[in-house]
């Protein structure tokens, strides 16, 4: 007998900032014949990853075409400015837009922020990505505002970062292609929603069962005499006995009936006669 196939991983695609070890842990304890391997892409490239068969679900941020790619919202990320430590901004616990308008703020090739018009001063030179505009902004060339997820993950000693009171979020979302809602998927969104273990969309596939289990399904099942059980025969043993402990049980009753305690009430006291 041939040893069963390895289960292909589930691939779950993630954004630079996005967090999935929490569910990613959930997952493991709930499918753990099920590998799932993590796909970090660049946000800006996550959909073409996720349509092209690079992973079968994603944390990605929004907007994505809808009308290939399926979302659920997961949560809208706050908006920080990050600046030097000894920037004036740094005095102060948040910040608008406005206070912004005197100041360059770069604006990376890969901000992620829906920006009607971002704010600030331009810099002369788009950086090419958020990273490279974090050095520029140790380097004291402008500010930055980004998701704080990114702040986070781009964290130097040099720079701190605060609030954009009235800056446009970033919308955070779970997405997969609209064609292939597997069952590996509904069982993720299952996670990410707070299914519990036991719920009937989101409980766990079940393992396949081994060689030993398998060919022990085509055996008749035995009674406790060690005699195989069929439906004519259980069905005539179970006749037999429920007529045998019922005649048993009535005599029982009888004989208890009997043997009650002198002064106790019941049927076997003898009428009182007539005075």
């Amino acid at each position: 007998m041939t040893d069963q196939e390895p289960q292909p991983p589930f691939r779950l695609a993630y954004v630079p900032g996005a967090t999935p070890a929490k569910w990613v842990g959930i997952w493991r304890e709930r499918l753990p014949h099920v590998p799932l391997d993590l796909v970090a892409v660049p946000a800006a490239e996550a959909p073409a990853v996720l349509l092209a068969g690079g992973a079968e679900a994603g944390i990605v941020r929004l907007p994505v075409d809808r009308t290939a790619l399926s979302a659920i919202p997961l949560y809208t990320e706050a908006t920080v400015v990050v600046v030097p430590k000894d920037h004036v901004v740094s005095a102060v616990d948040e910040v608008a837009v406005a206070d912004l308008a005197d100041e360059v703020v770069l604006h990376p090739m890969d901000d992620v922020l829906p920006w009607e018009r971002p704010p600030g001063r331009p810099a002369l030179e788009r950086p090419a990505t958020t990273e490279d505009a974090i050095e520029l902004v140790a380097a004291g060339i402008g500010l930055l505002v980004v998701p704080q997820s990114l702040a986070r993950l781009h964290h130097r000693r040099d720079l701190v970062y605060r609030p954009v009171v009235d800056a446009p979020g970033s919308d955070v979302a779970l997405s997969w292609p609209e064609d292939r809602h597997t069952d590996l998927v509904e069982q993720f969104i299952g996670i990410v929603r707070g299914r519990t273990v036991n719920s009937t969309r989101g409980r766990p596939q079940q393992q396949p069962p081994s060689p030993r289990e398998q060919s022990a399904e085509g055996r008749p099942r035995r009674s406790a005499s060690g005699a195989p059980s069929g439906r004519s025969g259980g069905a005539k043993g179970g006749a037999k006995g429920s007529t045998k402990g019922g005649a048993r049980g009535a005599s029982g009753t009888a004989k208890r009936g009997t043997s009650a305690k002198p002064g106790a009430r019941g049927t076997g006291r003898k009428p009182r006669g007539r005075s």
